[in-house]
């Protein structure tokens, strides 16, 4: 086929050639074909410039010279949520960042973007979640055991640390003359965090004996993930003689923990 010859007004009763014919016009328009192979069949020498359609695909495209290029760029590498389409030497797919991370330009990066953690969060408060319970839980073993005091918090970055804040209220109690106590553990999944003794009791007497208090608690924990996690209170009795126990939200008041993420 003829290469295009580029424009021209004709002028009424002009008889055209069939090289201008083909030229100015054939040459010219957009050509519509069922699919490739019927163009390759039709165009058997295609010149650069030449457009043309395929119903197959709906692509629109034009002759480089070598090749026949999709009109509107390649196909999109975009792959996954909150990919970002952007340029190196060709289109290329920017993967979404973390949690709490900010677009920034970095000339050293391939595509002349990255993603970082924002700066100037030290400090700051970045979420807090508030759990409460009044299931009164009687702990009378030497084993730790749950007290229903927990909560779950997603931290948005991995550099954050947890502010843990307990408030309970706890009885203990013994059946005679004894000195006890009741531990009480922090745990974040199954990793302890912290043990100590919540409340202690000394009884010289020869009756039975009891002892209540506001437990609270404050720790701050350095979890470095982005995942789910939850902490918790368990307790446990320094021994079960004379009937000793511990009960937490005694008389089913309300038990409360807070976890502060702290922008690091």
């Amino acid at each position: 086929m003829a290469a295009g010859l580029g424009f021209i007004e004709f002028n009424t009763g002009d008889v055209l050639t069939a090289a201008q014919a083909n030229g100015y016009l054939a040459s010219q328009v957009v050509m519509v074909f069922a699919d490739a192979a019927a163009r390759t069949s039709a165009i058997t020498s295609p010149q650069e410039g030449m457009i043309s359609y395929l119903k197959d695909t709906n692509a629109t495209q034009y002759y480089s010279g070598s090749a026949w290029v999709s009109i509107g760029g390649s196909t999109s590498p975009l792959t996954t949520k909150g990919d970002l389409y952007t340029y190196s030497t060709t289109d290329a797919r920017l993967g979404v960042g973390t949690n709490g991370q900010v677009l920034t330009a970095d000339s050293t990066a391939a595509t002349g973007l990255k993603w970082a953690t924002a700066a100037g969060g030290g400090g700051k408060i970045l979420q807090v979640v508030d759990a409460t319970t009044t299931t009164q839980t009687t702990i009378a073993s030497t084993s730790y055991t749950d007290t229903t005091i927990t909560a779950t918090i997603t931290p948005t970055l991995s550099t954050s640390k947890i502010l843990v804040i307990v408030s309970a209220p706890i009885w203990l109690s013994s059946s005679t003359t004894n000195t006890g106590y009741a531990n009480a553990r922090l745990v974040r999944g199954a990793t302890t965090l912290d043990t100590h003794t919540a409340l202690y009791m000394e009884n010289t007497g020869n009756s039975a004996y009891s002892d209540i208090m506001r437990y609270n608690l404050s720790y701050v924990d350095s979890p470095a993930t982005t995942s789910s996690t939850t902490y918790k209170m368990q307790s446990a009795m320094n021994s079960t003689a004379n009937s000793r126990q511990v009960q937490w939200q005694f008389n089913s008041e309300k038990s409360s923990i807070i976890l502060m993420e702290i922008g690091a």
